[in-house]
């Protein structure tokens, strides 16, 4: 949240013309983002207990992760998520940097970022934290897929704010939070969400749909 909010700023204040910022600096705020929380993600590994990877040993966990995560890669590419956007973002396009390496690192770090830290970092934040914390402040006394409407609503509302296609990323919330609801792992959840993240990622570099990333 700190690195969007920085991004943010950065951008406001390259158009305020108050700093000069080329979109080829912005490009480098990515892999220190990556870098940062992956490496956060390992420093409290032994904290997330409520993360179970043996739940994928189960074929029908399994199955159902993968194919919840495909389906919301193909409805994110081939609907119109445009409302509430304001033209199409630019996106992520590594292509502007002229050094082969250097577009070489940033691909390597945005793919290795939405495939790996995101669906990790992500799942923790909405489905094992928020979505209890908003049923009970002392969110560890809640089981992990716990229903409640409130929770469910207000979840799904913000992960879409997050997203530059609000609309799609709504759709993506209410897909994982009901894998969480049928499967009550998390381990799932990440799964799935690296499965419709790796996909984006070969199918932006296959197209040059930068905008989706």
């Amino acid at each position: 949240m700190a690195f969007i909010g920085l991004d943010e700023v950065l951008r406001f204040l390259g158009h305020k013309g108050w700093i000069h910022l080329s979109p080829r600096d912005l490009l480098y705020l990515y892999p220190v983002k990556a870098i940062s929380v992956g490496l956060l993600l390992l420093y409290f590994r032994r904290r997330y207990e409520e993360i179970r990877p043996q739940d994928l040993a189960q074929v029908k966990n399994l199955v159902l992760s993968i194919s919840v995560g495909v389906a919301v890669f193909l409805l994110w590419i081939n609907m119109d998520w445009s409302f509430g956007t304001h033209g199409k973002p630019a996106g992520f396009d590594p292509t502007i940097m002229s050094d082969y390496l250097t577009r070489l690192i940033l691909i390597i770090s945005r793919v290795f970022g939405a495939a790996v830290i995101v669906p990790i970092m992500e799942e923790l934040f909405w489905r094992s934290w928020l979505l209890r914390y908003i049923i009970d402040h002392d969110f560890s006394k809640i089981q992990i897929g716990t229903f409640t409407w409130s929770s469910f609503l207000i979840s799904t509302i913000l992960f879409g704010l997050e997203h530059n296609y609000i609309i799609a990323g709504i759709m993506a919330g209410v897909a994982y939070s009901l894998l969480l609801y049928r499967t009550k792992s998390l381990a799932s959840c990440i799964l799935s969400h690296a499965v419709t993240n790796f996909a984006l990622a070969i199918y932006v570099l296959a197209t040059s749909q930068w905008r989706f990333w």
